[in-house]
């Protein structure tokens, strides 16, 4: 028996997100069923994170049992064939000692979400951003941001239905960038709420278009009530990109 540790791509929008559910097809189920085609062994595939329907992974981290005897590659290419046209990707495939848990053994996530911030409505990346057609100021926005940074009470920025056992959380990184048209936030922490990183961006778009001050942003933090904070901006614009260990 060894364990493998996948490295997975894919793109969210035709998922009801990573976990398995009876309401319609997810990441992880495309993925045990490739991993059983490929072994004939009933695969049980463990994530890093749970994305929700329509989020998308750069870099999300799986990891999987397998008793049939085969290398890396063989592992990666095989689970790629037996995916088919399903938007997933397994990108590389490392075996990883018995104790090695893609979730629990993880030390850090980090998130990338996309503003397309235009007139014109997007075409190519349709589904795979927000689309925000009025003017955003990147460095009101950033400011915001900065008042985010550190160990805080995040409940203004938590889901209802978030399951953590506390809304206390360590947010360490949250960049504001343009790339031309495109507005990107660069989010980093060891774990994370249901929606914060959503919550997060619908909160800055807010400060962006001016209808918030950064100063705002340290109320609603105060507040610890999810009501004072922005809407939950859409999951197409939302990536995971990469699980630390």
């Amino acid at each position: 028996m060894t364990r493998w540790k996948l490295t997975v791509e894919y793109d969210g929008g035709p998922f009801v997100g990573w976990q398995r559910q009876e309401t319609g097809p997810s990441v992880q189920q495309a993925l045990e069923e490739a991993v059983t085609a490929f072994t004939q062994e009933r695969a049980v595939v463990q994530g890093a994170g749970r994305t929700d329907s329509g989020v998308h992974a750069l870099g999300q981290v799986a990891h999987v049992d397998i008793e049939k005897p085969v290398d890396a590659d063989t592992v990666r290419d095989a689970i790629n064939h037996h995916l088919g046209r399903q938007p997933v990707a397994v990108l590389r495939a490392e075996a990883v000692d018995a104790d090695f848990h893609a979730r629990f053994s993880a030390v850090g996530r980090a998130y990338l979400y996309r503003i397309l911030n235009r007139r014109a409505p997007p075409t190519l990346a349709k589904g795979r951003v927000w689309w925000v057609g009025r003017r955003l100021d990147e460095g009101a926005m950033q400011a915001a941001a900065d008042r985010l940074i550190g160990r805080h009470d995040f409940t203004s920025f938590r889901a209802a239905e978030c399951q953590a056992d506390s809304p206390v959380k360590t947010l360490d990184r949250l960049d504001v960038r343009r790339n031309g048209e495109t507005i990107e936030l660069i989010v980093e922490a060891r774990s994370f709420l249901h929606h914060q990183v959503r919550n997060f961006a619908g909160t800055l778009k807010r400060v962006g278009e001016g209808a918030w001050t950064p100063e705002d942003v340290s109320r609603i933090l105060d507040a610890c009530e999810r009501a004072q904070a922005g809407p939950t901006a859409p999951a197409a614009g939302l990536y995971l990109t990469r699980v630390a260990y």
